[in-house]
């Protein structure tokens, strides 16, 4: 489809040479990009009119270019189009509708799609986009919050995630979250998660050890980024941020494992209100995030285990008392593991994309020690 029909062009700028800006293809007057020959599109969405409490943020696309683009650029054989701003329609959901269409396109031509927002709320329409694929998805959110809200309400960027769970079809398989602080979290939003068998971390045992979380984000096909999950001294264009949070080192981390997770194929940075606080040392944060998950793209290593398996060591586990037995295998590239989780034969095809569940050497740590792990468990029941 010609989905040039939803955008609106942005300034033509000179990028000195070597920069992000100097070797990606924009949409500028009279001038749209060959997108289906690139690798990365990125995507602005200026609408905020589903923002709870954050008005404003549909300006901050254009805002984060000017810092993200004049960044230098390592491995210019990976090409990069920059398609302009999605035009708010008449109603939100006209603009839902567009970016849904935009990003069905482009994930069709395996092209990684790089939303810039707006408001969160546009996750959903990323995630209705993967609709008519039919397959089941993951999405990981980077939130201070679960963002359940009351599902009856309008939908908005404090309720998207009720919204997507009760979507039906539904092709939702797991729900991962990273980052959520617990006063801001109802105890019956942790209870759901459990009952949903979702996967979740609070915002310190993520700090304690950062790299516990990229299995989950390496386990996602869309990542959804709230930036007020940054803590307000590092970040303080949200109207929405606290006085805890990441710190602007661990979240261009966490940008960089999302990068290189072959499965991911879109991302989405939403909730930056350039008219609140410091906006050009916000945005350059945001353009930085934004730059490491593009790092991380061109670095991936293509070791998701299909097929033979021959360049993976391969681990089996029985765990006493149980009829279990698990199964590992460790890529021989990069040393990331997978755990080989069971599945009823008449699912198959369903839930291919899933049995195979990225985790830690602690998990098969805990295997040997006769523990079946909580991510074994929880993914097995979703499985069966």
């Amino acid at each position: 489809m010609d989905i040039d029909i939803y955008f609106q062009p942005i300034k033509a700028l000179e990028y000195a040479k070597n920069t992000l800006g100097y070797y990606t293809d924009f949409h500028t007057e009279g001038d749209f990009p060959f997108w289906e020959d690139c690798d990365i599109a990125i995507i602005g969405v200026n609408e905020d009119r589903g923002a709870d409490g954050n008005k404003g943020c549909s300006i901050g696309a254009d805002v984060v270019r000017e810092e993200l683009f004049g960044l230098y650029h390592h491995n210019k054989d990976v090409k990069i189009c920059d398609l302009g701003n999605v035009s708010p329609g008449a109603t939100v959901s006209d603009t839902y509708h567009a970016v849904s269409d935009v990003v069905e396109s482009l994930i069709k031509k395996n092209v990684f799609v790089v939303i810039l927002g707006g408001s969160q709320d546009i996750t959903f329409a990323n995630y209705k986009a993967y609709e008519k694929l039919e397959q089941t998805v993951n999405l990981v959110s980077i939130d201070s919050k679960f963002d359940l809200g009351n599902d009856e309400d309008d939908l908005s960027s404090s309720n998207f995630l009720s919204k997507i769970i009760l979507h039906k079809p539904n092709y939702l398989f797991n729900y991962g979250h990273l980052g959520y602080q617990t006063y801001y979290v109802a105890p019956d939003e942790v209870k759901l998660m459990n009952d949903l068998y979702f996967d979740y971390a609070r915002l310190g045992e993520i700090q304690e050890n950062i790299q516990n979380a990229e299995p989950l984000i390496r386990n996602a096909d869309i990542l959804s980024v709230d930036v007020s999950s940054i803590r307000n001294s590092e970040l303080s264009s949200n109207s929405n941020s606290g006085p805890n949070g990441f710190y602007g080192d661990e979240i261009c981390q966490l940008m960089r494992y999302a990068g290189m997770s072959d499965k991911l194929s879109s991302a989405g940075f939403y909730e930056f209100n350039p008219n609140t606080g410091a906006s050009k040392m916000s945005a350059k944060l945001i353009g930085q995030m934004i730059w490491c998950l593009v790092d991380g793209f061109t670095n991936r290593k293509k070791d998701y285990p299909v097929g033979t398996k021959e360049k993976y060591t391969r681990y089996r586990v029985h765990v006493e008392g149980t009829e279990h037995e698990l199964v590992f295998y460790k890529s021989d590239k990069t040393n990331r593991w997978w755990m080989d989780v069971p599945y009823p034969p008449d699912n198959r095809m369903r839930f291919e994309r899933h049995h195979l569940v990225p985790c830690t050497y602690s998990e098969y740590k805990e295997s040997s020690d006769n523990e079946i792990p909580d991510l074994w468990w929880r993914t097995y029941r979703k499985l069966n």
